[in-house]
């Protein structure tokens, strides 16, 4: 379970669980064990830290653990620094977690294996499309997750290898994961029961040799024995193509629990076009920490809005059944003067 891991260090920060056991929240009395995962793609916003505190709130209230990995395999949008300040900026809300904090790129191996044994199982094949082929595709309607259009299966049973591909095409080809059932139905946590529609055979490694999102998360989740995924419901359309790497790979996945999402004034999802909601600005702005805790449990319908609190002080109301039932506003959040 530890292959890859690193210890927040790499970031110049200690982990702070011990201050979270004084806290009186450190007794770990369950088999719950959630998980925190950020992408160093950019400051962490108020949308972003919702969702963590929730995901905060619903391991600690069951006595459970929480678990803490930087999802950072997204080359192009990476960030420099990101992952530090993001670190930091969990601390400074309160949140704490349990064990040494994962770091994705350094388990590249464990995902290489997850592959082959996709690859030996019969369930992936090269394809060397680019985008704009598939954009050109006919009758390629767009796929989950603003992915793009859903691949018509060009490449399904073309090369028996990478190396078949790369000698009749000159490109260097992904893994595409053979989608083999139609839907994989599923109940969500928040969303309730879902169709759980497959569309598309999709990535799994991508040009360069490495892990897609969709596969790194499954093979992470279960290694880190996650047994609920607290995440917003943006990637809904996720979940079934993670479920079928769940089967595809013999792996009992974990329960979801899709949070709808914190949104601008035009209704889509917190972004910078917003104004800037991120923590490090507030901060600079002289936010205390405990106003922008109060901030975010009014978000979650937990206390009355201008609340000020820790992260502990919300647990003894904590429910998820408060949430609010559709996307709240975000950009109006009144903290600063």
């Amino acid at each position: 379970m530890g292959s890859g891991a690193r210890h927040d260090a790499k970031f110049g920060m200690t982990n702070p669980t011990s201050a979270g056991a004084a806290a009186g929240h450190g007794a770990r009395t369950s088999g719950y064990v959630g998980r925190l995962a950020p992408s160093p793609t950019g400051a962490l916003h108020l949308g972003n830290a919702r969702t963590f505190l929730l995901a905060w709130l619903a391991a600690r209230s069951r006595g459970g653990t929480l678990r803490l990995r930087i999802e950072d395999i997204d080359g192009p949008r990476i960030q420099a620094g990101a992952a530090a300040a993001t670190l930091e900026d969990l601390r400074w809300l309160g949140l704490d977690w349990d064990g040494e904090v994962w770091v994705q790129s350094q388990r590249l191996p464990v995902y290489a294996d997850a592959v082959a044994r996709l690859f030996a199982a019969g369930h992936l094949y090269p394809c060397v499309c680019t985008r704009a082929e598939i954009d050109r595709a006919a009758s390629a309607p767009h796929g989950p997750d603003d992915d793009g259009p859903v691949y018509p299966g060009t490449c399904r049973g073309r090369f028996p290898s990478l190396a078949a591909a790369r000698a009749a095409t000159g490109r260097e080809p992904a893994l595409r994961f053979g989608v083999a059932a139609a839907a994989l139905p599923f109940v969500d946590g928040c969303a309730g029961p879902q169709a759980g529609i497959l569309r598309g055979d999709f990535v799994v490694q991508k040009r360069d040799g490495g892990p897609a999102y969709q596969l790194a998360v499954v093979v992470d989740d279960h290694a880190q024995g996650i047994t609920e995924v607290v995440r917003a419901d943006d990637l809904l359309p996720s979940t079934p193509r993670q479920l079928a790497l769940y089967r595809a790979l013999g792996l009992q996945p974990p329960a979801f629990r899709h949070v709808p999402l914190v949104v601008g004034g035009d209704g889509l999802r917190l972004a910078k076009r917003h104004g800037d909601t991120s923590l490090r600005h507030l901060r600079a702005q002289g936010v205390a920490a405990a106003a922008v805790v109060g901030h975010l449990g009014w978000l979650a319908g937990l206390v009355p809005r201008g609340t000020s609190c820790l992260p502990a002080d919300l647990l003894p109301g904590f429910a998820f059944e408060r949430l609010p039932a559709g996307p709240v506003r975000g950009d109006e959040h009144g903290l600063l003067g």
